[in-house]
């Protein structure tokens, strides 16, 4: 399981979830991709996007400055199935 790092610092919506659904198309079932976020509107649209794609965020850290989210890539996502 390999966990790959999104730096969407400074971005605003809908960018971090566009890059987000992005990244997560590139990766295998079962790795991780954590995401940090600073615009704070990515903690409504991150996790609707997880619910769209099966996908699942395991860890999600908010603090002043930024929003990290841990998402795990499901087996059988919706993503390749629309993909």
């Amino acid at each position: 399981m390999t966990t790959t790092k999104l730096d969407l610092a400074g971005l605003k919506c809908p960018l971090p979830a566009l890059k987000t659904r992005k990244a997560l198309k590139t990766l295998p079932p079962g790795d991780r991709l954590e995401v940090l976020c600073t615009d704070p509107l990515s903690v409504i649209d991150i996790p609707n996007l997880i619910r769209e794609t099966g996908d699942k965020v395991e860890i999600t850290e908010r603090s002043q400055d930024r929003i990290v989210f841990l998402i795990e890539k499901a087996m059988g996502s919706a993503e390749k199935t629309n993909a």
